[in-house]
């Protein structure tokens, strides 16, 4: 255990679930940023409540767990207290798109050097199907049994504008490509977001859908804010194109430290 980060807790999740492989991803960024001298005990991987949140029984590292869509406020707390420490938040759509959205706007425009890892399956899933911000348009779940009435927004064009530092999309199903973006974001100087697409093999499968339409593009400039903003647009939550992955804006600007 010691060597893969893994606990004794038995994995919860249903079978297929894009969790697993966010999971790994995790793990193997944790473990590759050790080998470049990062302590383990300087680690702290803040969650709030739901699918996404389980995550941390099975990770060998300081977690904690939060109120539901309430992770950023204490991992900023912990940052603030400790600046050694290494904040990874990882949360879902519901809670940072949602519930939590305010808290995810501000830490970005206050740029606090942690790094939020977005589970984007774009449902409530443990709550068994409600529609989040992020859902397709006609989604027809527990809430929404004659579909969903709203167009989803895309979150990556809200953190690009406010202020987001460091902006990456991943997906599941890449599990050495995500491990790279979360590497990336977690020595980044500032607040650093990774949305992780992911299948709800429950309630919204997208497996087929993102294994046909996700690209990696690496080859950005990374600065431009522009170039980003239209790399960002390629796919808006809406159409049917293409679906980048990579990191899309990587800039430096002061850090906020209370």
């Amino acid at each position: 255990m010691e060597k893969t980060l893994n606990t004794t807790a038995k994995i919860t999740w249903c079978p297929g679930c894009g969790n697993f492989g966010i999971l790994e991803a995790v793990k193997k960024a944790i473990l590759k940023l050790e080998q470049e001298g990062y302590k383990r005990e300087n680690f702290a991987i803040f969650t709030g409540i739901g699918c996404h949140a389980k995550i941390v029984d099975y990770i060998n590292t300081n977690t904690f767990y939060s109120l539901h869509g309430r992770s950023i406020p204490p991992a900023i707390g912990a940052k603030l207290a400790n600046p050694d420490l290494n904040i990874i938040v990882l949360s879902g759509d519901g809670c940072s798109y949602n519930e939590g959205l305010e808290h995810l706007i501000y830490a970005a425009k206050r740029n606090v050097n942690i790094t939020t890892v977005v589970h984007d399956n774009r449902v409530f899933a443990l709550t068994t199907g409600q529609y989040s911000g992020v859902s397709p348009k006609g989604f027809k779940g527990k809430s929404t049994p004659q579909g969903a009435t709203e167009d989803p927004f895309n979150p990556l064009d809200l953190l690009l504008a406010s202020g987001a530092t460091f902006i990456a999309r991943g997906y599941c199903a890449k599990i050495d490509h995500l491990a790279d973006l979360i590497v990336k974001a977690v020595k980044h100087k500032g607040f650093s977001f990774v949305e992780a697409l992911q299948s709800c093999v429950a309630w919204l499968n997208t497996y087929q859908d993102y294994n046909n339409r996700t690209y990696e593009s690496d080859n950005l400039t990374l600065q431009d804010k522009s170039a980003a903003l239209q790399k960002i647009n390629e796919w808006d939550y809406k159409n049917e194109a293409k679906i980048p992955l990579g990191v899309f804006y990587d800039i430096e600007k002061e850090i906020y430290n209370g």
